[in-house]
């Protein structure tokens, strides 16, 4: 055999090597996908905002805390401090709830996936010991954890008026 065909016989064998080895990830569909996506509507996802009030007047910041996910991230309202740990999210709702805060939600845009899903817009907070009332911007997203849905990332900040 001539050295430049040799050449180009083993340069082609040593591909077809490497390509074994390679994960193939660029593949539109994998062998390995088994997840199932839990069915959901808008109408399910927007009333987790309802569980979520509904947590925040408990005056109890763990029922808060407990439906975020592991490893989840709250930017909130009136604090600079990103809060990743549930120690950190709880610090922060008991600062927040000692006002008696109440939400409602004035405009709400919900996308849904599998598994996850996002609601993000405007919500007004009325403070039940400060009759104070504040508006802002939210977005929410939450995961399916296979029996509940959890909140993964959680951006508040007040409306720049």
């Amino acid at each position: 055999m001539k050295p430049a065909l040799m050449s180009a016989v083993a340069l082609a064998f040593l591909a077809g090597c490497a390509s074994q080895d390679m994960p193939r990830s660029s593949s539109p569909v994998s062998k390995e996908h088994t997840e199932t996506c839990k069915a959901t509507t808008k109408a399910e996802i927007a009333a987790l905002f309802q569980d979520w009030n509904n947590a925040l007047q408990s005056g109890d910041p763990q029922q808060v805390v407990n439906l975020y996910a592991d490893g989840s991230i709250l930017l909130p309202t009136v604090s600079n401090q990103p809060r990743l740990s549930a120690v950190e999210k709880a610090d922060y709702f008991e600062h927040f709830m000692q006002n008696g805060p109440s939400g409602s939600i004035d405009l709400s845009s919900i996308e849904l996936g599998c598994n996850m899903a996002v609601d993000a817009g405007l919500y007004s907070f009325a403070f039940a010991r400060t009759d104070a009332v504040v508006r802002g911007r939210y977005s929410f997203s939450y995961r399916w954890d296979g029996t509940k849905w959890q909140i993964t990332s959680h951006h508040s900040s007040r409306m720049p008026e």
